[in-house]
């Protein structure tokens, strides 16, 4: 899903110490979880964040790949374990693998994240603010 999605980039990207990754991710995930605390969690520390088994397992093999684990047979079988498949796998190593890059050239950059993204989910939107004409 595409909070899957996003809380892997948030576990990954705090562990790349990617300030940028982390609070953009985050409020995306918020948005689209509709769990206004869980990211944060995962920020500080997902193996005691209150996710549930299969989020647990996807982060377990999201967090092997950013730390550039020997990946086992083992890792597939825990995601296989929750309802995940080798596709799945694949696509969970792929996010991980593209925002270590990402993190990096965020660090290169210098890339600071906006007061809208460390709002986002947690402050109701201004719709009078909408700039979008019909």
């Amino acid at each position: 899903t595409k909070a899957d999605r996003e809380l892997i980039i948030v576990a990954t990207s705090s562990h790349n110490k990617c300030l940028y990754c982390v609070v953009s991710h985050s409020a995306l995930h918020r948005v689209y979880s509709k769990k206004p605390t869980l990211s944060d969690q995962v920020v500080v520390n997902y193996q005691i964040a209150d996710l549930t088994p299969r989020e647990r397992a996807m982060l377990d093999f999201a967090m092997a790949v950013c730390r550039c684990d020997t990946i086992t047979d083992e890792h597939f079988l825990s995601l296989e374990e929750v309802g995940f498949d080798r596709e799945d796998a694949w696509d969970i190593a792929a996010i991980a693998a593209f925002f270590a890059m990402s993190n990096r050239l965020a660090h290169l950059t210098d890339m600071k994240p906006n007061l809208e993204f460390f709002n986002m989910g947690r402050v109701p939107r201004d719709k009078s603010k909408n700039t979008t004409e019909m």
